[in-house]
């Protein structure tokens, strides 16, 4: 009921306020909705591309192999070389180099494996000694894992037959991934361009910004990865001959890899050559390389990542640690190594679709649609 003033005027403050109140309570029911609607929608779009992961995987890896060394494949083209054979030159090198350095660092791992062993032995007795830890408990607990060797002995089998699925399942990853990345690289150009004229004509140029759009981005952060990886893989590597450490090669290797991984690679393969050094030179020799590791990593980030990766690509640290471990809960290693360019490209994306006046009129429409299902 609406109450009256003294002067018999209506009293509307009660229903203003509850208006407003009403308001406020739609306004958060429909993001609550919208929230649960996209989280459902994210789960569903996750489930499905875990079922044809063994697709999906190398199809990604694929695509942005083919984006970054297109730009080498029309370098050979204008030389005079036909497209088929500058595809095929690529993906056989990129292979031949893959497995290379596959190669060398299984090898050198399996043929220093003893090396390895004794140096981390090595480290754990002086850790433990340095630290004040009672020998007799690394005693106890080597004899416990010395007797639980018969234990895991007995799952070598299923562990053979497990390995031998995933090894089928990784030759059928390359070669499909190959063969993707073939024909984008000796077709992309085709292919951008039918997808470009099946979009409404209002849109093409956009659809043609986006594309163009995330071709650099993929490129500019490979290229500035594999340089950070390469600066931080030669700086440690000379500060470990220098040391006078074993494993010099396979230190060096593992955080080149590494550094494709923002900040979670950089842990492993310092903490790597950390060890490496605890073992042959004690804790002296170990402080040495944590300083180096983290002097090459934090100059890195700093002055050689803001140059060579450009403004597009600087985003803070806690949104790359962040989307980093996200994409590798989703996708694996791919996910780790490609999560942080993927995420640029979905902002600006929306950054875009933003300024051309495409999310509002979506927005609108949602609004609409929530405030019909919540009356």
């Amino acid at each position: 009921m609406t109450g009256t003033y003294l002067d018999g005027g209506p009293d509307t403050s009660a229903s203003g306020t509850g208006a407003s109140g009403g308001g406020w309570v739609r306004k958060i029911g429909m993001w609550s909705w919208s929230f649960v609607g996209f989280v459902v929608a994210m789960a569903i779009v996750f489930t499905a591309l875990g079922f044809v992961s063994e697709i999906v995987l190398p199809l990604t890896f694929a695509v942005v192999l083919a984006i970054c060394f297109k730009p080498l494949v029309g370098t050979l083209q204008r030389h005079g070389w036909k497209p088929t054979a500058a595809a095929g030159v690529v993906v056989l090198g990129l292979l031949v180099l893959m497995a290379v350095v596959v190669i060398a660092t299984i090898q050198g791992v399996v043929e220093q494996a003893d090396q390895i062993s004794s140096t981390t032995d090595s480290a754990l007795a002086t850790a433990a000694e340095e630290l004040g830890v009672d020998p007799a408990a690394l005693e106890e607990a080597r004899a416990a894992a010395e007797d639980s060797s018969a234990v895991v002995a007995e799952g070598i089998l299923a562990r053979v037959l497990s390995g031998i699925d995933a090894t089928v399942a990784l030759v059928a990853a390359l070669v499909l991934g190959a063969l993707i990345m073939f024909y984008l690289l000796k077709d992309g150009s085709l292919f951008r361009r039918n997808m470009v004229e099946r979009t409404s004509p209002s849109l093409r140029g956009d659809v043609d910004w986006f594309i163009g759009e995330s071709c650099r981005i993929l490129r500019d952060y490979g290229k500035g990865r594999t340089a950070i990886s390469a600066i931080v893989a030669v700086v440690i590597g000379v500060a470990s001959l220098l040391l006078g450490l074993p494993l010099v090669f396979t230190i060096m290797m593992v955080n080149f890899v590494g550094g494709y991984i923002p900040y979670i690679g950089a842990f492993l393969g310092g903490g790597l050559a950390v060890i490496v050094a605890l073992g042959e030179g004690g804790i002296g020799t170990a402080v040495i390389m944590l300083l180096i590791v983290l002097a090459a990593n934090l100059l890195v980030e700093n002055f050689v990542e803001p140059k060579v990766m450009g403004q597009t690509l600087d985003i803070h640290p806690l949104v790359v640690l962040v989307v980093t471990a996200l994409g590798g809960l989703l996708g694996g290693i791919v996910g780790l190594i490609l999560a942080v360019p993927f995420w640029v490209i979905l902002t600006t994306g929306i950054r875009r679709m933003r300024s051309s006046g495409y999310v509002q009129p979506v927005t609108d429409k949602a609004q609409q649609t929530m405030q019909r299902i919540l009356e």
